[in-house]
């Protein structure tokens, strides 16, 4: 009897250690195993098309966003760091050659640039004193001066949305990532040209960074749905300009 028991508590020790083993390779195979969208909006597991469609109507659906990075349109690249609403939008542009503040309420558009912005404009002798007066004042961009769409579009909202937001050819799911802490899952364009979009696994299914297709340039998209005040500049920080804006394209 005494000589048999550290046989059978050995025995015992082994069928704990088994069922031990067997509980922890369970466990490690349900955690393998376990749904990547686990407390996530579940648009990770639609389609690449309608994850399309959902975040697109997400970002006309809130009422403003920001958009820093780079955009290249026409062969100039930009630097935008822009607060958009339905409303209007302000905040900075910079081109290859100037630095100017815009601010639009409504139909109204300022603009606020250097002296150098200034002095790129008609060339004539009174250039240098143009610029004296006019840098670092709001100038009221007339709508009838050539430059005020082109300047209007960078506070544009749906504008600016629609054109970074559209992917080009057939729409495939990419990889998964994090974006400022957030999870997001990406949808390209065709043939690696095409753009391509991280949405957010989070809350609403906004994007949060577009690349655009053929080197346009990529911008981060944050504050989404976050409201800011928009005013028109007082008359001491405003000036006329009396004339035909310079071109801001380069």
């Amino acid at each position: 009897m005494t000589s048999s028991a550290p046989a059978v508590r050995a025995r015992r020790r082994t069928v704990a250690a088994v069922v031990l083993c067997a509980g922890l390779t369970a466990s490690l195979a349900a955690c393998a195993g376990e749904d990547p969208d686990k407390g996530t909006n579940g648009v990770g597991k639609l389609t690449a098309a309608q994850i399309d469609r959902k975040t697109r109507a997400a970002a006309d659906a809130a009422d403003a966003v920001r958009l820093t990075g780079k955009l290249v349109s026409k062969g100039v690249t930009y630097s935008l760091n822009m607060r958009l609403s339905g409303e209007g939008g302000t905040g900075s542009v910079t081109s290859e050659q100037n630095t100017f503040a815009l601010l639009r309420v409504g139909d109204e558009l300022f603009l606020k640039a250097d002296a150098g912005f200034w002095k790129g404009g008609t060339g004539d002798d009174g250039s240098d004193q143009a610029a004296d007066k006019l840098q670092g004042k709001y100038v009221k961009v007339p709508e009838d001066d050539p430059t005020y769409q082109q300047l209007r579009g960078f506070t544009e909202k749906k504008t600016l949305l629609d054109g970074m937001l559209t992917l080009h050819g057939k729409v495939n799911k990419g990889d998964r990532d994090t974006i400022g802490g957030i999870r997001t899952v990406q949808i390209m364009g065709g043939k690696g040209e095409g753009g391509a979009l991280d949405v957010s696994l989070e809350g609403t299914p906004y994007p949060l960074r577009v690349a655009r297709g053929g080197g346009g340039g990529t911008i981060t998209l944050a504050d989404w749905g976050q409201t800011f005040a928009l005013e028109a500049p007082s008359e001491d920080d405003t000036v006329d300009y009396g004339g035909e804006l310079p071109r801001s394209s380069g």
